[in-house]
């Protein structure tokens, strides 16, 4: 399986524009720039992206690894927490720390938080990652 993603940059760092787009169409000429990146301009940016592809994986690996055990979640909330920081030679993403919420029936927190850790090791967008990846996990 393959999946893409693709950008168009035009102009200088801090005075250019881009769009990315997903193959899939759902993301398409969607804007990203120097001040949507850095600053707070409008606009997306590719660590808030890879926020969101993260919360999404675990969530999905989350709940197959619940189902292994047994259990059917209501609802897991995720979100990813990606921190960019100047180090040697530039950038780089210095850590991820992902804030779960999750309803699941019958579970106890115990269990809840081993499975919780076990997906956070597992998931493949974790894997991606060569950084600290930090986990909160209520079970509410």
């Amino acid at each position: 399986m393959k999946r893409k993603g693709s950008a168009v940059w035009a102009g200088g760092l801090k005075d250019g524009k881009g769009t990315v787009s997903t193959e899939s169409g759902v993301l398409k000429d969607v804007q990203y720039s120097f001040s949507s990146r850095f600053e707070s301009g409008a606009g997306s940016n590719p660590e808030e992206l890879l926020g969101a592809a993260h919360a999404g994986c675990f969530s999905m690996a989350f709940s197959a690894q619940l189902g292994a055990s047994g259990y059917t979640p209501d609802r897991i909330a995720t979100t990813a927490t990606v921190a960019v920081e100047p180090v040697e030679g530039g950038f780089g993403i210095t850590s991820v720390h992902l804030d779960v919420e999750a309803s699941i029936p019958g579970i106890d927190d115990s269990q809840f938080q081993e499975i919780a850790a076990a997906a956070k090791a597992g998931c493949p967008v974790s894997k991606l990652f060569n950084t600290n990846i930090t986990m909160t996990a209520k079970l509410v």
